[in-house]
């Protein structure tokens, strides 16, 4: 068995999580393309998932041809498996819910109901015992948190009317609390390499998310790409690099310099999505969110700078061949 350490200085966890977040920042504009071409919005997830499954997979066995081992199902522990599954339902709940809230409510609300997420990790942690909330901490995540809100709000039109729906909001919450979720169950499956765990964890959600794909839109729903190359072109790409590549830099980045410290850092995520959106839907970047962006990375450079090496992760151990 190989025990991995965590990242002592932080610097290198922290640059992963902000690929991370810049990553996934890219998915409103690609899903606004792809819902413009036609598709609809859980047939986008289910083939997101299922791209980023089969992409993270292949990678795993080209590893394999170089001596790597895989963990099979049946080579976990019962704990680790059902944490693979909670985790699983967990994230298919958090696509569908958040992207049924942008469809309820005013994008703006569902995006501030769902960054709540590391306030609720924040504070699941020190509950549970697993990381301490010092002052500099608390100060990040206060800085992130407004600069969160400044980025998502700062974009709104005065003229147009918030669309309130408490279903929505209750959705985009919902979403929130998953996330949340996610990163703290984590743990369960740590002695899983963070690719192979990823690769689970989307194939699952891939095979959900089609499921409901039909159910809500039939077949043809998710067929449709299939007649386009330009869409399925489109969803190739989002499927590598805004679901199998985040998501690996994501849990790497929660197991490297722990829960609390990804969530402040992956609320740069808005801040990318947001500026892609000013360059490629010209949308307008207003000074409020210009300096909520750079609240948000105040709030990085505290938590980089404030953190100790006490304060880390503990080691995680993991299967041979782990990252």
């Amino acid at each position: 068995m190989v025990v991995m350490f965590p990242d002592r200085s932080g610097l290198t966890g922290t640059l992963i999580v902000l690929v991370s977040a810049a990553l996934f920042g890219t998915l409103g504009v690609l899903s606004r393309t792809a819902y413009d071409a036609g598709l609809a919005p859980f047939a986008f997830v289910a083939w997101r998932a299922s791209v980023g499954a089969i992409g993270l997979w292949l990678a795993i066995l080209l590893a394999r041809g170089r001596g790597r081992s895989i963990v099979t199902w049946r080579g976990m522990s019962g704990p680790t498996r059902r944490a693979l599954g909670i985790a699983i339902l967990i994230g298919t709940a958090l696509n569908l819910l958040i992207f049924f809230a942008f469809d309820r409510t005013s994008i703006a609300l569902a995006l501030l109901g769902f960054y709540t997420y590391p306030a609720m990790v924040a504070a699941a942690s020190v509950v549970l015992g697993r990381e301490r909330l010092d002052r500099g901490r608390v100060v990040a995540l206060v800085l992130a948190l407004g600069g969160m809100s400044a980025v998502v709000l700062g974009g709104s039109d005065p003229a147009t009317v918030l669309r309130l729906d408490a279903i929505g909001i209750g959705a985009a919450l919902g979403a929130a609390l998953c996330q949340a979720g996610f990163v703290l169950l984590s743990r369960g499956y740590a002695s899983v390499p963070t690719d192979q765990a990823m690769a689970t964890i989307l194939g699952g959600t891939a095979l959900i998310s089609i499921a409901v794909a039909i159910v809500t839109g039939g077949p043809a729903t998710l067929a449709m790409p299939v007649g386009s190359p330009s869409l399925l072109g489109l969803l190739l790409a989002v499927g590598i690099f805004a679901a199998a590549v985040p998501s690996f830099l994501f849990l790497t980045g929660i197991r490297r310099i722990g829960a609390v410290r990804t969530g402040i850092i992956m609320l740069a995520e808005p801040v990318v999505g947001v500026t892609l959106a000013g360059i490629f839907l010209a949308e307008s970047v207003t000074a409020l969110q210009a300096i909520g962006g750079m609240t948000i990375l105040l709030a990085a450079v505290i938590v980089q700078r404030e953190s100790r090496p006490a304060d880390d992760p503990a080691p995680v151990a993991l299967a041979p061949g782990g990252p």
